[in-house]
């Protein structure tokens, strides 16, 4: 027969080891994403020059992004964003990231499902 005393220890420590266990959180916020990709709005609305901002701020974006968590994060973000403004032009939208040398994991789109994306 096992100690009880035994076995209520060995239930602590599992506790304490599955609810101090870390929980994946994404670091980047919608304000963040909201921020970074502003100066991008006119851009894909309507094409024309490319401005500097917006590719430094598409870049920012996805160097913040550490984690598989970041990453879903900021494409939710960016999905909740697009789908929000009227007139944006999805082509124009989509290949923004190429446009300023930055490879990410998802297309630019409302359509995207970004609990598949990985990092």
């Amino acid at each position: 027969m096992a100690n009880p005393l035994a076995l209520r220890l060995a239930g602590l420590v599992l506790l304490c080891m599955v609810v101090g266990a870390p929980i994946a959180q994404a670091a980047i916020t919608c304000g963040q994403v909201t921020t970074s990709l502003g100066p991008c709005i006119n851009y894909v609305k309507t094409g024309g020059a490319l401005p500097p901002a917006c590719c430094a701020g598409i870049k920012a974006l996805r160097a913040a992004a550490k984690t598989k968590a970041d990453t879903q994060a900021a494409c939710k973000c960016i999905k909740s964003a697009v789908s929000s403004i009227s007139g944006i032009n999805y082509g124009i939208a989509a290949g923004l990231p190429g446009k300023c040398g930055v490879s990410i994991p998802y297309k630019i789109s409302p359509s995207t499902d970004c609990s598949t994306v990985k990092y």
